[in-house]
């Protein structure tokens, strides 16, 4: 399966209105993000399928994928793309299995083991990091650039890099064998989310080029 991962925005709604959310998301997709997912930790089931049916239809407009952070159920109701799950939600091979063949399956990884595990239950891409500390409410764990590349040349997979990345900082990634890079606050944070997409994505092209 072809997946475009040059540009990968995973949302956060902290502090906005669903108006503003959506918003941010509609710039970000005419900036240029070529993979979108939504993580949303603390809403509702009932909520969050609301919310991820308004995003898909919005993502649909522009042809960007969207992924659903940890709930196949969601991402089976609303329509996405596919889901992405980490180390503590269900096993990519239980994922792959409720998704089937034909929608995306992603994993985050921060070993080279749990990469080639991801690889060989199914997973379409890696996330792997974190590169740098968030603002995000995830924990973080901080991954090494070498174990990075270490996870890009154990699978034949796309790995995005993930983790407190914008475009004053991604220049340590230069040499990387990576797919492209994910960001949150770069965008989701940005006065100007359009421009700031459209700056991540010239700037993350031209260095992996």
């Amino acid at each position: 399966m072809k997946i475009d991962t040059t540009l990968y925005l995973v949302t956060d709604s902290t502090g906005k209105t669903n108006e503003e959310f959506l918003n941010i998301i509609e710039k970000a997709c005419k900036g240029g993000i070529t993979l979108l997912q939504l993580r949303e930790k603390n809403r509702s089931g009932r909520d969050l399928l609301a919310l991820a049916i308004q995003v898909r239809e919005l993502a649909d407009k522009y042809n960007v994928p969207l992924i659903i952070d940890d709930r196949v159920d969601i991402a089976l109701a609303s329509g996405a793309a596919g889901v992405h799950v980490g180390q503590s939600d269900i096993p990519v091979h239980y994922a792959r299995e409720l998704m089937g063949k034909y929608k995306i399956v992603g994993a985050s990884a921060k070993t080279v083991e749990q990469a080639v595990e991801a690889y060989k239950q199914g997973a379409d891409y890696l996330g792997a990091g974190a590169i740098y500390p968030t603002t995000t409410k995830v924990v973080t764990q901080i991954t090494e650039v070498t174990t990075l590349n270490e996870i890009c040349k154990s699978v034949p997979i796309p790995v995005v890099a993930i983790g407190g990345l914008n475009k004053d900082n991604m220049h340590i990634l230069k040499d990387s064998p990576i797919s492209g890079i994910s960001v949150v606050s770069a965008i989701m944070k940005s006065d100007n989310p359009q421009q700031s997409a459209a700056e991540l994505k010239k700037k993350i092209a031209d260095m992996l080029a």
